[in-house]
């Protein structure tokens, strides 16, 4: 079964667009002429648009993060997998560096890391077919967003074992950083459920790569940062799962009682979603709850004593609903709609992620709290959860070195549009890494920390020699993903 999405996501300057035609090495700029230069050099036909107008390229100079713009020479909206193809071996070739974007306008990486300067962005929602649902997996472009699949799959009793929070991210984003959500306890991350990848080397070579097929390349790419290849297409896991979700929340009095019970519930695997959630205070303390979801048929609801039976959450706090299970998946959307509406969606977002080892994460998380004013926070939570760390399988994800691993999240807004606003959260985000790693952390590689290279060396660690031969194996030239600077020659 094929399925088309009629979704084109492509920006536009308004203004007709002038077809670019060639590039200028000596100057470095795309060419409406092919003779507007004496060393003029066609470039190769696409089915889809090279972008070169002032709007469209601004567009693509930003992120989720506000907060790093990077302004590339022309954005590719590709109409097929063959125009990445074509694209990234013309870039290799006249040293152009390329940084594919999940959509252009849209993307939720943040510092740059998806920008490519005085390079070329490739607008991955150019991509955007669902090409066949089958009894365990669905065959996607890499363009598609998680909730337009599961908009398919949901009526048909199907979801991918893993999503995340915010549904309207691109399949192939998140696979590529790895993907983490409610689900992880239980089904490891989204690039762990990933059955097959169509990838676009840094030689410009379409391969198609599994466990079992070219399994070194399917291995670095997923949560490889992009560095190794452009995913194009996916082949992705589905499980069955009912269509109601009972939604239950609770207070704790601290981080060690709530990651306990956490990790409690993550061994037994008596709910299908379980996160933790912190929300700041006009005192600046911050309220800690519990937020598990138990999937389940009409008529057959689950018993609501059983389920929170043996949790030490704080009498009373508990509140219980029910919704269906496609309401619970997006249940961003309202905030993002109002935050849209009253312009904050639209201030920086200095969020930053981090992996704790278990018995330091407690501890970790109450004294980095303290030292979190609510202002430093704003719309944003912050979340607490533990998964273990063998369901992770892809290797370029670095955990600490226990079995268990605490996602903790600093989800900031910042509170005004103002550079030196932002400047001081970033600041503080690298204050935090440096306790984190102090500590045996590591960092989820999304969010605003600024890394030179002796950095990723440590992020890395024994695994960079790996890291790095597969760099040179993959992407000889570091043509891709220049933003993250993981690579600075």
């Amino acid at each position: 079964m094929t399925i088309r999405n009629t979704r084109r996501a492509f920006l536009r300057s308004g203004a007709a667009a002038v077809p670019v035609l060639a590039f200028s090495p000596s100057a470095h700029a795309w060419l409406s002429c092919s003779d507007a230069a004496a060393d003029a050099i066609e470039i190769p036909d696409l089915d889809g648009e090279l972008l070169t107008a002032p709007a469209d390229r601004a567009a693509a100079a930003d992120d989720w993060g506000h907060i790093v713009s990077e302004m590339p020479l022309a954005v590719l909206v590709p109409a097929s997998v063959d125009d990445i193809r074509k694209a990234v071996k013309f870039c290799r070739k006249h040293c152009i560096k390329v940084g594919p974007m999940s959509m252009v306008g849209n993307s939720h990486s943040t510092q740059g890391q998806s920008q490519a300067k005085c390079g070329l962005v490739i607008d991955m929602s150019g991509l955007s077919e669902i090409h066949a649902i089958n009894a365990g997996d669905a065959v996607v472009d890499a363009g598609v967003r998680w909730f337009e699949l599961l908009q398919q799959t949901l009526p048909l009793g199907k979801s991918p074992p893993v999503l995340t929070d915010h549904i309207d991210l691109s399949i192939g984003g998140t696979l590529s950083v790895g993907g983490i959500g409610g689900q992880t306890p239980q089904h490891g991350l989204q690039a762990d459920n990933a059955l097959e990848l169509w990838v676009v080397t840094g030689d410009g070579d379409l391969e198609v790569c599994s466990p079992t097929h070219k399994a070194t390349l399917f291995n670095s790419v997923r949560g490889g940062l992009g560095q190794f290849g452009v995913i194009v297409k996916a082949r992705v896991k589905l499980i069955a799962v009912k269509p109601l979700a009972r939604h239950y929340t609770a207070v704790y009095t601290d981080a060690a009682t709530l990651l306990a019970d956490q990790v409690a519930l993550m061994n037994e695997g008596r709910f299908d979603y379980v996160e933790g959630l912190g929300f700041p205070q006009p005192d600046n303390s911050y309220v800690l709850t519990i937020e598990a979801v138990k999937y389940f048929d009409a008529g057959a609801p689950p018993d609501d004593a059983a389920m929170l039976a043996g949790l030490n959450f704080i009498p009373g706090t508990e509140a219980v609903d029910t919704l269906p299970l496609y309401d619970f998946f997006d249940r961003l959307a309202p905030i993002v709609a109002f935050t849209k509406i009253t312009g904050e969606w639209y201030l920086p977002h200095p969020l930053t992620d981090f992996f704790l080892p278990l018995s330091e994460a407690a501890d970790f998380i109450e004294s980095t709290l303290a030292e979190t004013p609510a202002v430093d926070i704003g719309y944003g939570p912050v979340l607490i959860y533990p998964f273990p760390r063998a369901k992770v399988t892809a290797p370029f994800i670095p955990l600490p070195s226990e079995p268990v691993t605490v996602l903790f999240s600093l989800l900031r807004w910042a509170p005004s549009a103002d550079p030196a606003v932002a400047a001081d959260l970033v600041a503080k985000n690298r204050a935090v890494y440096e306790g984190v790693r102090e500590i045996g952390g590591k960092r989820y590689s999304i969010g605003s920390v600024e890394l030179d290279f002796g950095d990723w060396l440590l992020h890395y660690g024994a695994r960079w020699p790996q890291f790095l031969a597969r760099k040179l194996i993959f992407d000889p030239t570091n043509t891709l993903t220049p933003g993250q600077g993981i690579f600075p020659w």
